[in-house]
């Protein structure tokens, strides 16, 4: 009986407790990956030693870091696990250093410090063309930011190209540099068709802005004159002239317009380069405007409001 005790007890000193069986994780922080002027893919590897591991970066401006990445699992293997998290938020054309840290039952394990450059913010432009529509033969101004990395002091040029759209796009007026901002404006004077424009830079590649379509609406001129207790002649003119072109006489109920009884016509000939109509209809008190209707170069038009007491 004794003899059966002691061999117990020694069996029991023989036998590793679980806490003495696990030992803390392997890790070797690896490359930055996919790194921009924002955000980068850290990687490295954790060897759990069969032990559930949590494994995070730390990262920052100097080795003292300062951020940290979410937490993620490595699990409880034996073997080496290749490990990446993305992180975002970082600052343009900054050195930032970076380490993997590994946590298990038996403590925390740190990878040797690394460093990543950051990238330069890439140009682009956005423009806006206003006022859009512009009447016909009006002033258009082409505005907008180029935004990037150094993006103050560049040259850029507004290119345009006009209905039909059939020679592509051509420079046009003279080249600007960018304000400090990046800002810049191109006046557009007489306008005449419709247009699309576009700003590029003179880098190489160029950097292209999206392109924006400028609208150039009809001049309506429009005149009514009472011919009769019930009877009014509304007539005018468009410019540029549009011969054929549909007229409506319309009498706005309710912010929207309604064709009056027989108030259809078409723009007849006044000289190279205007049109004329005349309309005589009926008509009750309120207020009424006339729709031409083209297409093409230009785009429809409203005259002005006409008030009928």
């Amino acid at each position: 009986m004794a003899r059966a005790a002691t061999f117990l007890a020694l069996a029991v000193l023989a036998a590793p407790s679980a806490a003495a069986a696990v030992s803390k994780p392997g890790v070797s922080t690896g490359k930055a990956r996919n790194v921009s002027f924002s955000s980068a893919v850290l990687t490295g590897t954790v060897t759990p030693n069969g032990s559930n591991t949590s494994y995070y970066f730390q990262y920052g401006p100097t080795r003292a870091y300062g951020s940290q990445s979410a937490i993620a699992d490595a699990g409880s293997g034996t073997h080496p696990v290749s490990v990446r998290i993305a992180i975002s938020g970082l600052q343009p054309i900054t050195i930032y250093h970076y380490r993997l840290v590994a946590v298990n039952a038996a403590g925390a394990s740190i990878g040797a410090d690394r460093v990543l450059l950051t990238t330069k913010v890439p140009l682009s432009i956005q423009i806006l063309a206003s006022p859009n529509p512009v009447l016909f033969g009006g002033t258009v101004v082409v505005q907008g930011t180029l935004s990037g990395t150094n993006n103050g002091g560049r040259t850029v040029v507004l290119q345009a190209s006009a209905f039909p759209f059939t020679v592509g796009f051509q420079n046009l007026g003279n080249p600007e540099l960018t304000t400090a901002s990046g800002s810049f404006s191109f006046p557009v004077l007489g306008l005449s068709v419709v247009s699309q424009f576009r700003v590029v830079t003179t880098t190489k590649p160029p950097v292209i802005s999206p392109v924006a379509l400028e609208n150039v609406a009809v001049r309506v001129s429009s005149h009514v004159k009472h011919v009769g207790r019930h009877r009014a002649r509304f007539s005018g003119t468009v410019t540029p002239a549009e011969n054929g072109a549909q007229v409506g006489i319309l009498r706005i109920t309710h912010g929207r317009g309604v064709l009056v009884r027989r108030g259809g016509t078409v723009l007849r000939p006044r000289n190279a380069s205007s049109s004329r109509y005349s309309k005589t209809v009926d008509v009750r008190r309120g207020v009424y405007r006339v729709l031409v209707l083209v297409s093409g170069a230009q785009v429809s038009n409203y005259g002005q409001p006409l008030v009928i007491g």
